[in-house]
Formats: C-alpha cells, structure tokens, sequence
C-alpha cells in the first residue's frame, strides 16, 4: 500500500485529474500509452503481439486522450481496438474474452465532464496489479521513442464491442427468468451505457424509459445518474414504473429507486443480492468497507455470513475477496462485485442480480430489503489538532473509547482524516440518531 501512495500519477483507480492539468493532458496520455506498450511488450501475448482494447466514457475529452493513447501504445509496438464508448466493465469483460493483454478505459466515473481519468485491466479482467502499474510509472520517466516502423502497432475498430457486452451481461440472468411485465426507467448518467444499458433490460423483456441517454460531451453525470437519484425517483413516479436503475458515469456504480421513489443504496443492494445467494447455496463471506452501514453488518450476522470491512475503494474490496477466496462484496456507493457473474463491479449486472432476487420471490423492489435497516448516520468535520497526529491526541482517544463502550451492539464510530482538507471525519453510526448525534458531537468536543 505504501507503493501506491508515493507514486506520482496512479492512485487506487488508476491516474484522474482535470482535463489540461499534469496529471491528464495529451502529452501525458501519449507517454503514458508508449510506457504501457513497452511493459506490455515484456509479456507473453496470446495473439503473437500484445494487442490492447480501448474504451471510454462520452466526455469530449476522450476524442484527444483516446488518440494520444492510439500513438503511443502504436510507437511501443502494441496494435490496438477501439471500443468506442464502452462503460469500464465492459472493457474488463471484453479483455478477458479476446484475450488480449491489457484493457484501457478513459474515464472519471462520476466526476463532471472537466475531469476525466486512465485505468487498466490486465489480461484476467481485474484491475492492474500494484507492480504492474510501478513498471508503468518507470517507464513514464523515460524518453519517448518508436519502435521500428515495420514493427508498429495497428489499430482498428471493434465494431461489435456493445452487441457482445450487452449479450455478456444477459447471460448473467438466470436462463429461467425474464423481465417481462416489468416497467423499468433507466438512467445512464448520458454516460458509457447511454446505448447498452436500456438494450439489455428492453430485451429481457422489460419496458424501459430511458433517460440519461443523450450525451454531448459535457452533460455526463450532470444532475442525473446514481450520483443525482432524485432525477430518477421524480421519473420513476412520474412515468407509473415499477422500479428505476440509476447508474454511473461508466456504469460500474448501481443505485436503485422503488415504486415509490425511495432510494436504495449499495449496502441495501447488496444485501438483497446476497441473501438471495445464501437461499440458493451458503454464502462463505461478504466485504464491505470501512463507509459501510453497520446495520448491513448485523444483517449479515443475522444471516450468519461472515462479513470484514475493507479500506475505502472498490480495489481494496477487491483484494480483500481474492485474499479470503469469497465471491461477494461490494461500497454504499453502489460499487457491487459478484465475482460468480464478473471480475469487476457492473452496474447493469449487479442490477440483474437485484432483479433475479425479485423475480424468485415474485415481489416488489422494496420487500427485498425487510431484513436490513440502515442506521442513522452522522458525521462532523472538524478542523486537525495542531502539535501532533490526532491518532497522539490523548483527548480524542479516550472520547473514543468512551464513545466504543457507549456504542456496543448499537453502532460503530469512525474517525478518518480527509484526503483533501486539512480536517477530521468524525462519523458515528447508533440504531438512534439522537445518540448517534450525542456521541459524534462527544468526540468532537474532545478536539477543543
């Protein structure tokens, strides 16, 4: 972990910055595609040569990275296939399936159209690994060059990109099953899946009300998508739909709405996914992450399933599932891995899942969720102390331990300093908000 956090341009999802800036301008991007091309030079490739699959999101920007890209992974030597717009799984997905040796996907995820973001995927369909990625960061140090001109790369398009992802994420449907008789409004943020994602439920048999599907390079995530769900409750109810699926940016995130236009987040998605596995075939463990809802915790006590919390970050999530071998995981922010289904979070699959559960129960979104009930959550920002690390402050720990002893069996406090500000995060979760409220407002009273 210390590897990545002193790297200059990856972070724990790949390099991300605005558009123009150091970390994501088309000199970087061209540098960065040669420095891949080399280290993925140094592999063994299934089609004779390393070939690598590009995909991206609709911000205007990807055009220019897209194509800085292009060159230098075509100066290392590395053909190329353009995927065109493509939500992050998909890449993932098709980079396993054609057997090439990496996947690329530009993209911010949920970040407005000025920023935009590099990540790869190995050849297996999970994100790089920590080594993988410092070769890249060495090789970026070094001079640009080209490779013979009888040995550069090619690039063309894949024109069937979509119709295999969107055939891909059918088939994690139960064969069994279908949509049909549903009315389901789906969102896709005028983002990676504007074309994908109302194919795949349409042809399940849903009727679907798309919105969120008309991109023109800026609009991406603007107040629309899973970070801006009251858009989608208003049309849920609006249009008389049974359901509304909100996804990301590049698809990798799933909120959903009821009837009703309540909102269910990750930790809620989750849990309906995974007690449904469990009904099927036990369920060897579940992660979340340090932000999860502790009453997911209780709910999977409650099921008898194992649960750990992992760092922030669906890669850590990640990590965590490989390390104990389970299968299911996943963050509140609607970040939802079932690793039976796909290598990565899918936004459109982990919504199929949640599907499927309602279809073998035969009811409505909002009785899947009966046996969770989130806690109230509060948190303060407070200012960090000076003179020492807050972790030193002998005030703030014994208000925490305090506060632990206070919470036991009713909820979990949380102190985490922000990456951005110079700040502390005090957030306590209780199954009453007046004592969460009590106990955050003790710890930073702590701090004074």
């Amino acid at each position: 972990m210390s590897q990545v956090q002193t790297r200059r341009y990856f972070g724990t999802d790949g390099i991300r910055g605005r558009v123009g800036g150091p970390n994501m301008n088309p000199d970087l991007a061209l540098r960065l595609g040669y420095a891949a091309g080399r280290v993925l030079a140094r592999q063994p490739a299934a089609h004779g040569r390393p070939m690598v699959l590009i995909g991206k999101d609709t911000r205007i920007s990807g055009y220019m990275l897209e194509s800085a890209l292009e060159a230098g992974l075509a100066a290392a030597g590395v053909d190329v296939l353009l995927a065109g717009p493509m939500p992050t799984p998909g890449v993932a997905y098709l980079t396993r399936a054609l057997r090439l040796s990496a996947g690329i996907v530009i993209s911010a995820s949920h970040n407005p159209y000025p920023d935009n973001g590099i990540k790869f995927f190995s050849a297996q369909g999970f994100k790089l690994p920590d080594d993988t990625e410092a070769q890249i960061e060495e090789a970026l140090e070094q001079e640009l060059a080209c490779v013979a001109s009888e040995a550069l790369g090619k690039a063309r398009r894949l024109d069937d990109a979509s119709g295999r992802y969107i055939e891909f994420c059918k088939s994690s449907f139960p064969t069994t099953c279908d949509l049909t008789g549903l009315h389901i409004v789906v969102d896709a943020a005028h983002g990676a899946a504007y074309q994908i994602a109302p194919k795949v439920f349409a042809e399940l048999g849903a009727q679907v009300t798309a919105i969120g599907v008309d991109p023109d390079g800026l609009n991406i995530n603007y107040e629309i998508g899973a970070t801006h769900v009251s858009t989608l409750a208003a049309a849920v109810q609006d249009h008389g739909a049974h359901l509304g699926i909100a996804l990301d940016g590049d698809a990798d995130r799933l909120i959903m709405v009821d009837h009703k236009g309540q909102v269910y987040d990750g930790d809620q998605l989750l849990y309906a996914v995974v007690r449904d596995r469990h009904e099927q075939q036990p369920v060897a463990g579940v992660v979340g992450t340090l932000m999860t809802n502790f009453g997911f915790e209780k709910a999977m006590l409650e099921l008898g399933i194992p649960f750990e919390r992992a760092n922030v970050g669906d890669r850590y999530v990640l990590e965590r599932l490989l390390e104990r071998n389970w299968l299911f995981g996943g963050e509140n922010s609607g970040h939802i891995l079932c690793l039976d289904r796909h290598t990565t979070g899918d936004g459109i699959i982990a919504a199929l899942q949640v599907l499927a559960a309602m279809r073998r129960r035969n009811c409505h979104l909002n009785e899947l969720f009966r046996g969770i009930r989130l806690l109230p959550q509060v948190l303060i920002n407070v200012g960090m102390p000076e003179g020492g690390s807050w972790q030193q402050h002998s005030g703030l720990q014994t208000a925490y331990q305090a506060v632990q002893h206070t919470l036991e069996g009713r909820g979990r406090a949380l102190i985490r300093a922000s990456g951005t500000e110079p700040i502390l995060r005090l957030m306590v979760e209780a199954d009453d908000e007046s004592l969460a409220r009590q106990c955050a407002q003790q710890l930073a009273d702590s701090l004074e």
